[in-house]
């Protein structure tokens, strides 16, 4: 390492750099510039830096990787990124860096073997197995690599966390860093977001299952591309002009997450969530002269939709089994009251030769199969919201479960119908006829315990057409579809409207008869 009378301000670095390449050096990059180096030198290893798209935030943390070597060249520095392409252009531009910049043409080894495209080594003192600097994309093998700095250059990106699987698998590998980096190493979180779920949340966001954001305890920068004033942060790229330009070009979501920094689905979703209008409250089931009344936050309903898309495999694989049931108010109004993402227990299944129900040891429930395990779970849904009816999609598996449901409704002492529906439509155009009317008519009251389902999830990331999860709208779609439109009747006005389009207008009659 130098001695400090020998070393040099980043932001000086930086400056050397563009003036070389006969640039000037905006404001937002000296800002840049002084954090990394003020956290650099106040010994805090773990950071984010989220700027907007086009900043030139790969730039600065290019220049300031070279930066490192030059201050220490027996540093090594690993590039994670969404794929190997991406984290090369950053392993090449600092190569052209050391190479041109009038402070690190030193660094330079005299070997070729040592300046390959995706890791290189510069002149040090120090023998180390692993390079100066090595590029990886985020799912490569990186058991045995050590590194003091990791940067972790836009590993979120659409291929990387469009849907939740993806979005698991990549903090999974995210959480390897720790075996990677030394102790006491760098950690440089550096992007956007990308989805609602994204990586980069600063608190935690509903409906997720994460109980703590991903990088909490990090330092922060975030520098959207306008202030707090709704100034621009780099006029001289982006004035207000271009910046209306692009909001109209991209889209709300995609600018909101690519130059607000806002955690949405940079796609712009069919069905959007906010919509909904959530309640609290349960149902209130009343008998008064001999009859029965159901009601939900002091409104009477008047009709009920159930239905079951059922499924099977194992737990938290493949398709999901969704119970879901709608409500209908006197005045028109839907409640989207419950909703069960349905499971069955491998373990608790009946032995090969043995039916459902087969004895248990003594304590324990009797064992059921997994066909029966969800059929009384839905038996308990009925139950709890007083449900006259479940209607089964009958497809492929279903055609197998009426009769196994029907016995078990009869068992828990129900008086409720099972009817089978098989469906011969897609499923994106009953999801679309389903929820697009009542959603733009603001139609659709949710219960609040639904936003800690998947279900809202759903919604959010469903596109026509896509490949992500769409059981639970599936299960609901059925219910809407199934619950009869009610008009309600608008109020007579006060008094007659006069006729617009002229003609000869009323007239009195001779008769010749009395009445």
């Amino acid at each position: 390492m130098p001695p400090p009378e020998t070393r040099i301000d980043f932001d000086v670095f930086v400056a050397l750099w563009n003036n070389a390449q006969r640039f000037d050096t905006p404001q937002l990059h000296v800002e840049i510039a002084h954090w990394l180096q003020t956290q650099w030198h106040g010994n805090r290893r773990e950071l984010l830096l989220m700027a907007f798209r086009n900043s030139g935030k790969s730039t600065l943390v290019g220049l300031f990787s070279a930066w490192l070597l030059k201050n220490d060249p027996d540093l090594r520095i690993m590039v994670l990124a969404a794929d190997l392409a991406l984290a090369r252009k950053m392993v090449r531009n600092v190569k052209r860096i050391i190479e041109r910049h009038p402070l690190t043409r030193g660094l330079r080894p005299p070997r070729a073997d040592q300046w390959a495209s995706d890791q290189f080594t510069v002149n040090r003192a120090a023998e180390l197995r692993d390079p100066s600097m090595l590029a990886r994309g985020i799912g490569a093998n990186v058991t045995g690599s050590r590194a003091d700095v990791i940067i972790c250059d836009d590993v979120e990106v659409p291929n990387t966390c469009d849907t939740a699987a993806k979005r698991a698998d990549l903090r999974a590998r995210l959480t390897e860093i720790e075996y990677v980096l030394v102790p006491g190493g760098l950690q440089l979180y550096v992007g956007t977001p990308h989805t609602h779920d994204t990586i980069y949340a600063a608190t935690p966001l509903a409906n997720t299952g994460h109980g703590r954001p991903f990088l909490a305890g990090f330092e922060r920068l975030e520098l959207p591309l306008l202030s707090d004033t709704g100034a621009s942060r780099w006029p001289e790229r982006f004035p207000q002009d271009q910046i209306d330009a692009l909001k109209q070009r991209s889209g709300p979501n995609k600018f909101k997450s690519q130059m607000l920094l806002q955690p949405v689905n940079i796609f712009d979703s069919r069905l959007d969530p906010d919509r909904l209008i959530p309640y609290d409250g349960d149902l209130v089931y009343a008998e008064r002269n001999g009859r029965a009344e159901l009601s939900l936050s002091g409104k009477r309903l008047v009709s009920a939709s159930c239905w079951w898309d059922p499924a099977y495999g194992a737990p938290g694989k493949g398709d999901a089994s969704v119970v879901a049931c709608v409500f209908t108010g006197a005045d028109g109004t839907y409640f989207l009251h419950d909703i069960a993402y349905l499971e069955h227990d491998p373990h608790a299944a009946a032995p090969p030769d043995g039916a459902a129900g087969a004895m248990a040891p003594s304590g324990q429930t009797p064992a059921a199969d997994e066909a029966t395990q969800m059929c009384r779970q839905v038996v308990d849904f009925l139950k709890r919201n007083h449900l006259p009816s479940v209607t089964l999609e009958t497809n492929g598996l279903g055609r197998f479960l009426p009769g196994l449901l029907r016995r078990e409704v009869r068992a828990a002492g129900l008086d409720g119908a099972v009817v089978e529906v098989s469906n011969h439509r897609a499923k994106d155009l009953r999801i679309v006829d389903a929820f697009d009317a009542v959603l733009a008519a603001d139609r659709l009251w949710a219960n609040r315990r639904i936003w800690s389902t998947p279900f809202v999830r759903e919604m959010r990331e469903w596109r026509p057409g896509g490949k992500g999860a769409d059981d639970g709208l599936d299960a609901v779609s059925g219910c809407l579809l199934a619950e009869p439109v009610r008009l309600v009747h608008a109020p007579a006005p006060t008094r007659p409207t006069l006729p617009w389009r002229g003609g000869p207008g009323p007239f009195r009659a001779k008769t010749d008869f009395a009445v």
